[in-house]
């Protein structure tokens, strides 16, 4: 773990969409606590490397197995980390 998650919260979006198909969270928690940080771009992929010991945001986003979005947010206090959909932001 290169972080803390904090407090980890979903959206009811977000819980619907991983019960549909038939993810569990834990496996994208799992990646994005552990630095891979999935379906980014190069310069995203940095940024969260960069933010992990400077306490800055951590934006995650995955693609579920039947091809929906998801999101991983850990904020900069490290206090909350929430799963949403991209719609939700």
């Amino acid at each position: 773990m290169l972080f803390p998650l904090g407090q980890v919260v979903a959206t009811k979006g977000a819980l619907e969409a991983l019960e549909r198909a038939g993810d569990m969270p834990e496996q994208y928690l799992g990646r994005h606590e552990k630095g891979d940080w999935g379906d980014v771009c190069k310069e995203d992929w940095k940024e969260n490397d960069f933010s992990v010991n400077r306490h800055l945001r951590i934006f995650s986003s995955y693609t579920l197995s039947d091809g929906t979005k998801l999101w991983v947010i850990t904020e900069a206090n490290r206090s909350v980390t929430t799963l949403l959909l991209p719609e939700e932001y």
